[in-house]
């Protein structure tokens, strides 16, 4: 029983330490053969949060409190078709894995993109884009302790363009 017991607290061990990140798959992909990789560190928010009058938008949406609470914020874009099937298939391991939410759906001629989040009702702590456009995948995800009304308040005023 022992054994047992020791055996599925080691396999629990493994299953957390293969637990991937939107930082996982960027290190994974990034600087791969036609693969354009961004990558903005939690320093370089807080010192753009300190630009005064941040805004987004005719409504003058104020960036500012979202930016200062990133963490990371990870692109990866690839026009590599075998990386494309990794990359989408991983990313869909890791929406399922991190139990995202689907926020929003887009599908039109075979082009998809898809918006998800996970955290709470006020907070929001990742943010994932992912979009399938002909030879192109992108993944876009953004870490931290946003504001969920906030972040709804920027995605609504994009959707206006």
């Amino acid at each position: 029983m022992k054994r047992l017991i020791i055996l599925f607290f080691l396999l629990l061990s493994t299953l957390d330490a293969s637990a991937q990140t939107g930082k996982s798959i960027y290190q994974k992909y990034s600087g791969q053969e036609n693969v354009s990789a961004v990558y903005i560190s939690s320093a370089m928010f807080r010192m753009i949060g300190k630009i005064p009058d941040l805004k987004a938008g005719d409504d003058e949406v104020d960036l500012t409190p979202i930016i200062q609470k990133l963490s990371g914020f990870y692109i990866i874009s690839s026009v590599n078709p075998s990386i494309n099937e990794n990359l989408q298939s991983e990313v869909k391991r890791f929406i399922a894995n991190g139990r995202y939410e689907l926020l929003m759906e887009a599908i039109d001629s075979g082009e998809i993109m898809r918006m998800y989040s996970v955290g709470s009702e006020k907070t929001v702590n990742s943010f994932v884009m992912f979009a399938i456009d002909g030879a192109e995948t992108t993944f876009i995800c953004l870490d931290g302790q946003m504001d969920r009304d906030q972040l709804e308040k920027v995605l609504a005023e994009e959707m206006k363009k």
